[in-house]
């Protein structure tokens, strides 16, 4: 399954990209599509930040993102890194003592918050309330006349100075040289750039499997090792619980030798809040045709196989195994060179290593993985032996094996 994202660069004074706008795509036609403006922007974060990945997308550089009054009010969407984004407000989202307190919280939180298309509305007469809370104000250069934005330019200069007035819709050099003389700090349009599509692969989901991993994080006091066990069975899951630990500055420098260790760094209070929103996304995508279940049967049994093995010959890593085998085929999965995935993912070098093709202490048990997965006589013996494995145990371990893998699928 394709998933897309549109754009936009943002520059300053020096024409420089200090920022993008990041834009619901569903194909490469470079405009919004027909769908409810929640969905895309939950489409859009996920996206972003689990199947493409922030740091390729927006190079560590702020991202200004649409939230309706709905998603800003949802605390739900409180986990992603407050530099990582700057929250635009829709203009059609009501001015209200509730959204202004809402703000409020979010910008202590440390959010940066933006005013998208932002015209002066007479009736609305808490401006002052709402200014104190907002970093950045986007005109439209396209659709607003001279005298609505002198309006706003004036009250914004002389009594909020602390807010950067973004200049967007700029499609001329002499609207940009406009822009910049009146006091704008940001600028976006055409005249400098046209949205960009980035385009990824992502893994289709087992939806029952995250109603079940919802279920099990319920409990305040959720079972980590049930809860690990469940995440293992789901590859998709397995691979963005992943790819938002290594986008998160804070924690990219750390390895990840297990599951479980990838849930205890990342919180079950973050945890519960991807799933949720994953879940939700899901409902309405899942999408599985034949070739990715073959890959993801083969990941999962290449997985358990790696880890049973392990266990076996003592392995106290055995985790570390398991993964092994799970993303063994993760450029396949997503249909991207392996050297490309492996920067993305915050896991063990030995793990990184064995599953790019070198030679590891891993890599027989991945071999042996992969020669049982096909009943492969040929190699498959010579490894059970390398690896202490009684031959007449090898028929009842693959049907142990396939069973685990049809369960969990």
């Amino acid at each position: 399954m394709e998933v897309f994202v549109g754009r936009q660069p943002i520059f300053n004074k020096h024409e420089e990209i200090v920022a993008y706008e990041l834009l619901y795509r569903n194909n490469y036609t470079n405009e919004f599509p027909r769908i409810d403006a929640d969905t895309a922007t939950v489409e859009l974060l996920i996206n972003s930040f689990l199947s493409i990945g922030i740091k390729e997308i927006a190079n560590g550089k702020p991202s200004f993102i649409n939230f309706t009054e709905n998603l800003i009010m949802q605390e739900s969407l409180d986990f992603i890194e407050q530099e990582q984004i700057v929250i635009e407000i829709l203009e059609d989202v009501p001015i209200t003592m509730e959204l202004i307190d809402r703000l409020r919280q979010l910008k202590h939180t440390g959010y940066k918050l933006a005013l998208d298309d932002f015209v002066m509305n007479e009736e609305v007469v808490i401006y002052d309330e709402l200014f104190q809370h907002i970093d950045y104000i986007k005109i439209d250069f396209l659709h607003t006349g001279e005298n609505e934005r002198a309006a706003i330019e004036n009250a914004i200069k002389s009594q909020f100075p602390h807010i950067k007035l973004l200049a967007e819709k700029v499609e001329t050099r002499e609207q940009y040289e406009m822009a910049k003389e009146t006091g704008y700090y940001l600028f976006q349009g055409y005249f400098f750039e046209k949205p960009q599509i980035l385009a990824a692969t992502d893994i289709p989901a087992n939806l029952f499997q995250y109603f079940q991993i919802i279920s099990l994080l319920r409990d305040d006091e959720a079972n980590i090792d049930v809860l690990t066990n469940s995440i293992e069975r789901e590859i998709s899951l397995s691979y963005r619980l992943l790819k938002l630990i290594n986008g998160s500055s804070r924690r990219s420098k750390t390895k990840i030798r297990s599951i479980k260790q990838a849930i205890l760094l990342l919180g079950l209070t973050e945890l519960r809040k991807w799933i949720y929103l994953l879940a939700m996304r899901e409902t309405d995508m899942n999408q599985n045709n034949d070739v990715f279940q073959e890959l993801m049967y083969a990941s999962l049994f290449r997985a358990k196989t790696c880890e049973k093995i392990a266990r076996l010959n003592y392995k106290k890593n055995f985790s570390e195994y398991f993964l092994v085998g799970m993303f063994s085929l993760i450029d396949s999965l997503l249909k991207r060179p392996m050297n490309a995935i492996v920067t993305q993912l915050p896991l063990s070098e030995t793990i990184l290593e064995t599953i790019s093709g070198e030679r590891t202490e891993m890599t027989p048990y991945l071999q042996f993985a992969t020669a049982l997965s096909k009943l492969d006589w040929e190699n498959l013996i010579p490894l059970a032996r390398q690896l202490n494995i009684p031959v007449e145990g090898l028929l009842p371990m693959y049907e142990e094996v396939k069973v685990w893998v049809d369960e969990a699928l």
